[in-house]
């Protein structure tokens, strides 16, 4: 999951990204649980679109623990050197959390505070459009959305990035979902390196008898392409 982000440098193709997790524990505790995230994405002068899916499963002692999917397509505009306009459009599931799925459109305003080679902090509001069917049934609302993602690369082989938004029912302000991320990658060579990822999920109102915070640590090994 990120947030009003784009490259200090130009890209002339479409540089894509394949994630690979996979843990397994034997013996008192049995578990397994496999991730993977495609993504892939290209910045023209003043565009860039950015695309990707997920999805994770797994299994403690024989009962299901994880199974999420999810996808996304995001595209921005520089309107200045650091004023830019975007919209963001979602989808996901979460069978542990009772989400069938939950569908946003995300159109915003962002700004870069820092936009330099090796870092960029913005910041980016608007409206969000909600439509999901948990265990509770179905309902559609509008939010609004406040975000922000910071990103620094140490050097060509290894960087870091935090992310953050909420999304607060405009009519129900009780009524809110909160994201953060943070996470970290360092190039093995030219096409593996290795990530690790904390993401955590925060529903003010979940679904009857389940609880509001979901936290996730995951390891992987990408493959660039």
């Amino acid at each position: 999951m990120t947030l009003g982000w784009v490259y200090a440098d130009r890209k002339e193709r479409w540089e894509s990204s394949a994630a690979l997790g996979f843990n397994l524990t034997a013996g008192n505790s049995d578990t397994v649980l496999f991730t993977l995230q495609v993504q892939t994405e290209r910045e023209w002068e003043k565009d860039l679109w950015r695309l990707g899916v997920t999805g994770s499963y797994g299994e403690n002692d024989g009962d299901k623990s994880t199974e999420r999917a999810g996808a996304f397509a995001e595209y921005q505009r520089l309107l200045t050197e650091r004023l830019y306009a975007g919209l963001k459009l979602e989808v996901a599931h979460d069978a542990i959390a009772d989400v069938e799925y939950r569908a946003t459109i995300n159109p915003a305003l962002g700004y870069y505070f820092i936009k330099s080679e090796r870092t960029q902090l913005s910041g980016e509001f608007g409206p969000s459009f909600v439509l999901e069917k948990t265990g509770d049934g179905t309902k559609e609302y509008v939010a609004l959305r406040l975000g922000e993602r910071l990103e620094h690369k140490f050097n060509d082989r290894a960087k870091m990035w935090q992310t953050a938004e909420i999304f607060p029912q405009v009519d129900v302000f009780e009524n809110f979902i909160a994201r953060a991320e943070v996470g970290a990658e360092a190039a093995l060579n030219s096409k593996l390196s290795i990530r690790v990822v904390v993401k955590d999920e925060y529903d003010n109102q979940p679904p009857a008898g389940r609880k509001n915070n979901d936290v996730a640590v995951i390891s992987s090994l990408v493959y660039n392409f």
